[in-house]
């Protein structure tokens, strides 16, 4: 027996394509006979000797909300027809069953419940948020992020303004209502007040603007001993404190993707990786510890906030926001902009001239309390990253599951996606999947689980080439997080690339602000950029099922175990700087020839999803990161000279001084290669008196954008 066809029907109604087999499908040769999942196609036997009878079986299945088929021939030899009959069977069945990428339905608050809204389309969701005790507003949570995020992908280039360039010489704009003059104003409150208190500590007037009340979080955040050592590095906590947030600390965590369909040059075993994303942290007493300390040092929180606008002068930036509650407007004034909004920026999208991402994960997930039995998961162990089958509806599914306080677990399944006006991304569709497939993951019984809390986002990507290809600022303002978008493709998030790189943001946002070097031209050295990591991109590139396009649905699953079995034959260490981002120019070079001489076709698999244009750009990544590997073995003594010889330099010339700085971080922080112990020695410091704000009127000419003079931001979009 021979496999001749395997394809993925993007549909959930396997019913619907085994009836249209049955009762629709024309073959061009043979007798149609139904089966039970399928059909018969057989043909006249030319040799009554042959011992296996001259037909094609035709079978579909369902998986993952979606259906596959597969193809199979009884005999030795090739068929009358054979290719043809594949041929237009895959044909009609294309045109049987197109992709359906769907849309909102309508959602009109004053009328309805957002249960009500979306039972029709999406009854599992609703049914499972109705069980969690703060559903109803979570699933708006849910809906409105999606929604701004549909918009704002539609409408990359005709964005709304939020940032204004204000002269100074003009008629008067409104002063700062709160009478008080910031250092820094943070925009965003999950990983905007980590860095928040950590400039408070250094002597900096804080204030941090969240949208919603202070200390939600819709994620849970995991990560390593040695990553969070950087926090107490900085000393905002100390390590006592530190095991205070830990929730629990799991043992191992396992890498596996599915490859059932596999060839066996893509098949691979478990790849353990104990010490990543191994602790996982109450993010909400992490928030509430971080606010705590933000406050005693002298910070300011506005909770239920929305920033509106910003307008920028050469002496200080002027930000419009507006009381949820009350609706009131109010404007205040700092010398610094730090936009943590995260994906749905509105700031991000206008300072890359709508071009704010290359990439999202749509993740959805929850946090459950109880309800699993013994046997199906030991809660001492974590899934960093798992698949339980094929291409779904033109998605690779992955799950990550990670133990959490006493018995809770939480469950995350996202995939990698190609931003598409088309189809932007669904966080709907994804949770209703969720709620549909978690008994196919992890054996379990849906109403007995006790569920705690979802989690959701749009965790993006950008492919850049150098340190400078994408914008981060501009004058008085900088992004950091999600919204800056530097992170890695793999497993971390904007919260893992802001641990990893505060030290750096730290040091050098000090820096501009005790010398006032606060132009965009300054700022965007103000970024947590890594070369090492920019050329991964093109891992996750081959995770993405281009729109509308039908690839083979083990192609992904056969590229990831291609890779992840030579992680396996590595050493720990090897595997881990990997998933950690650490890894070398040689041991990535060694990796990759390991994985074309192991697997041929899989440069053709690459191409076919990433195209010729991103191996192009990806070619030009490689060969910047080739360039920085000889740099830092050229230059590799210039940090430790430049931190013998700063108090000179930064005396007698501090925008020299900060450049250095900037430049001695990319030998270190941007290859993967941070200073084994960071302790920030800055002295807190007052900032210079602040100068009176000026009356400014808005110009109605404005570039706040990286390269063009046209506006470009997202529709209304109040993310932070």
């Amino acid at each position: 027996m021979k496999e001749l066809l395997y394809i993925e029907v993007p549909t959930p109604n396997t019913a619907s394509v085994r009836a249209w087999l049955q009762n629709t499908f024309v073959a061009p040769a043979g007798k149609v006979t139904a089966t039970t999942e399928g059909v018969l196609v057989e043909f006249p036997s030319r040799d009554s000797r042959m011992p296996l009878p001259t037909a094609l079986s035709i079978f579909v299945w369902s998986l993952q909300r979606t259906t596959y088929l597969k193809v199979f021939r009884w005999s030795e030899r090739s068929l009358p027809q054979e290719s043809r009959l594949l041929q237009q069977l895959e044909q009609q069945i294309r045109q049987a069953f197109p992709p359906d990428y769907g849309q909102m339905p309508a959602f009109q608050p004053e009328q309805q419940t957002i249960f009500e809204a979306l039972a029709t389309k999406f009854p599992k969701t609703v049914t499972y948020f109705q069980r969690m005790p703060n559903g109803e507003a979570d699933l708006e949570r849910v809906y409105w992020w999606e929604k701004r995020w549909r918009d704002s992908v539609r409408s990359p280039k005709k964005p709304k303004q939020v940032i204004f360039r204000a002269d100074n010489t003009a008629l008067e704009a409104p002063p700062a209502e709160s009478g008080e003059q910031y250092d820094l104003i943070y925009v965003g409150g999950a990983l905007g007040v980590i860095h928040a208190a950590v400039m408070a500590n250094l002597g900096y007037k804080v204030l941090l603007i969240e949208r919603l009340p202070f200390g939600r979080m819709n994620r849970e955040w995991n990560i390593s001993r040695v990553e969070f050592q950087s926090l107490i590095d900085l000393g905002l906590f100390t390590a006592e404190e530190f095991e205070s947030l830990i929730a629990r600390e799991y043992e191992d965590g396992y890498n596996k993707f599915f490859d059932a369909n596999n060839p066996s040059v893509a098949k691979a075993p478990v790849l353990h990786t104990p010490t990543v994303l191994n602790i996982a942290l109450d993010s909400e007493a992490v928030l509430k510890r971080c606010g705590e300390k933000l406050t005693a040092a002298g910070g300011t929180i506005w909770d239920e906030t929305e920033f509106e606008s910003a307008h920028v002068s050469d002496t200080e930036v002027t930000v419009q926001v507006r009381r949820r509650g009350s609706g009131d407007a109010e404007v205040v004034q700092g010398r610094l902009l730090v936009d943590a909004m995260g994906t749905a920026s509105p700031i991000a999208w206008q300072l890359n001239n709508g071009r704010a991402f290359d990439s999202v994960c749509p993740t959805v997930g929850a946090c459950v309390s109880g309800g699993f039995e013994p046997e199906v998961w030991d809660s001492t162990y974590g899934d960093v990253l798992f698949s339980h089958g094929d291409i779904s509806r033109g998605r690779q599914l992955i799950w990550e599951l990670f133990p959490a306080r006493g018995n809770e677990l939480t469950i995350y399944l996202f995939h990698y996606h190609q931003v598409d006006p088309d189809n932007p991304g669904s966080l709907l569709a994804m949770y209703e999947d969720f709620f549909h497939i978690l008994p196919e993951y992890r054996r379990c019984n849906m109403d007995k689980l006790t569920w705690r809390k979802p989690t959701f986002g749009y965790i993006p990507g950008y492919f850049s080439l150098d340190k400078d290809d994408r914008t981060v600022a501009f004058d008085r303002l900088v992004a950091i997080g999600d919204a800056a978008s530097l992170q890695s493709p793999l497993v971390f998030t904007g919260f893992g690339s802001l641990i990893r790189n505060l030290s750096r943001l730290t040091s050098l946002l000090d820096v501009a602000l005790r010398y006032d070097l606060l132009q965009a031209k300054h700022l965007n050295q103000v970024r947590a950029f890594q070369s090492n990591i920019a050329i991964t991109w093109l891992f996750s590139k081959g995770m993405m099922v281009p729109t509308g396009k039908n690839i083979a649905p083990a192609r992904i699953n056969s590229m990831l175990n291609t890779f992840f079995g030579i992680l396996e034959s590595e050493t720990p260490d090897v595997a881990e700087r990997f998933i950690k981002d650490k890894a070398s120019w040689s041991e990535f070079n060694r990796m990759a020839l390991t994985a074309a001489s192991k697997n041929p076709a899989l440069l053709s698999w690459i191409w076919e999803l990433a195209g010729t244009k991103d191996l192009i750009r990806w070619v030009g990544s490689y060969l910047n990161y080739t360039l920085q590997t000889f740099l830092l073995w050229l230059f590799g003594w210039f940090p430790n000279w430049l931190n013998q010889n700063q108090a000179w330099l930064e005396r007698n010339n501090p925008a020299l001084f900060f450049w250095m700085l900037a430049q001695s971080h990319q030998l270190t922080y941007g290859m993967g290669r941070p200073p084994s112990i960071q302790r920030v020695k800055i002295e807190p410091k007052l900032p210079p008196e602040p100068k009176p704000p000026k009356r400014v009127r808005v110009s109605a000419q404005t570039v706040p954008s990286g390269a063009s003079s046209s506006p470009v931001a997202p529709p209304e979009s109040p993310s932070s």
